[in-house]
């Protein structure tokens, strides 16, 4: 009997077998070792990371700060090795560092509110890399809520050496997204008590919901998902990229009690966010006309349950002092846009010439 297969049919049946194993008990496909870096400050919730130079150092380079949203790991910034933006400004030879909040508990932590980000972390962070690199002043760079973080840690604090400010997908005017529509007609039938309620007994959002919503927010897209591993079988990229994702989601953190009421009230229920005021403790308000720095707003053309491009761009109504504000848009949904495998050519190219173009300051 003759084994001798043709070549042609075997080599698919082989790819994949391979496919199959690496999935399940091969490791996966993607290539998931972080960026090397020291840790430069360690307060609670606030650890600082300086990256380890992957290229000579730009002389002119100002060194950048990353900031995700609190319930987010760095992991959003450094995805995955070939999506990674920390990847990218690093061999770009820009002095690179990022702020951590470690873990967040909705029992310890369910008192923590807005301000302690604006007034404590954000402001430590930026004093712990102008202590390490030296430098006269710091670029922010934000994703989703860390974003809206940033904008606001500018505004109350306008002694802090801040060159400039880029949000990527944060909104800034949820009017704009509209599946939230019926949320807010059940919020005004309830009186809000039905979310508050939950809140407070929860003491925040847990990490696994955290991870549980931002999935399902896009039902149709977990519908089809193993429909698309299965179809991405001969793609590994396409399937590093899966896989890197859920990564992202099953380390996801909490939002603190107070964090997340403040956020509700003002950006969800109430939509007074829009106007660029939040309400802090005390009746303290902040004002986004306050900002006197360069602004960069880039938006994910897919981003349709997030931060819509229309939502993301309206901090541009809202930035009556900044000397110049650039609106830009890319490719992909909420994650994507930041970290997904057309980013290198779009968001992280307008990031690094917006930065460039500011470091005289």
């Amino acid at each position: 009997m003759d084994l001798n297969l043709p070549r042609a049919g075997v080599d698919p049946v082989v790819r994949e077998t391979r496919t199959i194993y690496r999935s399940l008990l091969g490791g996966g496909f993607a290539d998931l070792r972080r960026m090397p870096s020291e840790v430069i400050f360690d307060e609670p919730k606030c650890t600082v990371h300086h990256y380890e130079p992957t290229a000579d150092p730009d002389p002119d380079a100002l060194p950048v700060l990353l900031i995700p949203p609190m319930a987010a790991t760095p992991v959003c910034f450094d995805l995955r090795r070939g999506c990674s933006m920390v990847e990218f400004l690093l061999d770009t030879g820009r002095p690179t560092y990022l702020v951590d909040y470690g873990d967040i508990s909705t029992l310890r932590d369910q008192d923590l509110g807005l301000e302690f980000w604006i007034d404590t972390v954000l402001p430590d962070a930026i004093a712990s890399v102008l202590a390490d690199s030296g430098a006269s002043g710091v670029h922010l760079v934000g994703w989703c809520l860390g974003g809206i973080l940033e904008m606001f840690t500018a505004a109350a604090h306008p002694d802090l050496p801040i060159v400039s400010v880029t949000s990527v997908a944060s909104p800034f005017d949820f009017g704009q997204v509209k599946v939230l529509g019926p949320v807010r007609i059940m919020e005004d039938l309830t009186n809000g008590v039905l979310t508050t309620g939950l809140v407070r007994v929860l003491g925040g959002i847990p990490g696994r919901l955290n991870g549980l919503i931002y999935r399902w927010l896009d039902p149709v897209k977990q519908i089809k998902k193993p429909l698309l591993q299965l179809q991405s079988r001969d793609d590994p990229d396409t399937l590093a990229q899966i896989e890197a994702v859920d990564v992202l989601m099953d380390t996801m953190e909490a939002y603190p009690g107070r964090s997340i009421s403040q956020i509700y009230h003002s950006l969800i229920r109430t939509n007074r966010f829009s106007e660029g005021r939040l309400v802090l403790k005390g009746g303290r308000v902040v004002e986004l006309g306050e900002v006197t720095v360069p602004v960069m707003a880039i938006a994910g053309t897919g981003d349709l349950f997030f931060a819509p491009p229309a939502s993301a761009h309206h901090v541009a109504t809202l930035l009556t002092k900044s000397p110049s504000v650039r609106l830009e848009t890319a490719p992909g949904g909420h994650l994507g846009v930041l970290s997904g495998r057309s980013a290198r050519d779009t968001t992280w190219r307008y990031v690094e010439e917006f930065l460039a173009d500011h470091d005289v300051a």
